[in-house]
């Protein structure tokens, strides 16, 4: 492959009509495990009915490259011979954030990235290790998880960390745009938070989140809300805190 597997992931981003679920669980031990899948089918599927027959493997032919079972960064760009780094820090949190190709009916749909049980510690490895590889991650991993309660800062409900990674891909003129682009992209974006304990409180509202069951709260994001500076909300309290028994 001629570009990294993190670079061609972040380019199948670029595109429209991509829809993006998250899942983040947190662990009694305080750490938390992400999950977040990437939906593409729908522009896989425009773009192959204008493709060529002889021309689809070439256009295409890198999705099949990439693994079908989660394999691990570290892992990835060793094979690959673009392993950048002999920092201990990075090498650890790159065998803990693990990559997989999604198909459906023996046909491209996406792709899947997720950090495995990460602790408060590893977070903010993470943040140094993300200033230079862009990663399209869900921004609410970095809300504080102590074993018992999630205390969440409400201004991590917007896409800063997929709107980095597309920059790092995109041309001058394009970043400018982004705002536009982010709202052309995506169709649907939202994450679902669970816990292993059941959920005792929940103290502050935002009209963005809501309580699916015992165990788990689910964000959803409106993106024309999220780009207008003058947008109103009924419920937009800055903390919620989440406690769990």
């Amino acid at each position: 492959m001629k570009k990294t597997i993190i670079l061609f992931l972040i380019s199948l981003l670029i595109v429209e009509s991509c829809n993006v679920n998250s899942e983040i669980i947190y662990h009694k031990d305080a750490a938390s495990t992400s999950v977040s899948d990437i939906d593409t089918r729908e522009f896989i599927a425009e773009m192959k009915a204008m493709t060529p027959d002889s021309l689809q493997q070439k256009e295409f032919g890198e999705l099949d490259k990439l693994p079908a079972s989660w394999t691990n960064l570290y892992d990835l760009e060793k094979k690959e011979g673009k392993l950048k780094t002999a920092n201990q820090d990075s090498i650890r949190i790159m065998k803990k954030i693990f990559m997989k190709s999604n198909k459906e009916s023996n046909e491209p749909s996406g792709f899947s990235i997720k950090l495995e049980h990460f602790t408060q510690e590893d977070y903010l490895a993470l943040k140094s290790y993300t200033k230079d590889e862009k990663l399209p991650l869900d921004q609410n991993i970095f809300n504080t998880w102590d074993g018992k309660t999630l205390t969440i800062n409400t201004k991590n409900f917007n896409l800063k960390n997929i709107e980095e990674a597309l920059r790092s891909k995109s041309s001058n003129e394009e970043s400018e745009k982004m705002e536009g682009m982010m709202m052309m992209f995506f169709k649907k974006i939202g994450t679902t938070l669970k816990f292993e304990n059941k959920i005792k409180s929940i103290t502050g509202k935002h009209d963005w989140l809501t309580k699916i069951d015992d165990y788990s709260v689910r964000i959803e994001y409106d993106l024309k809300a999220m780009y207008d500076k003058e947008a109103k909300f009924k419920n937009a309290d800055p903390t919620i805190t989440i406690v769990t028994e």
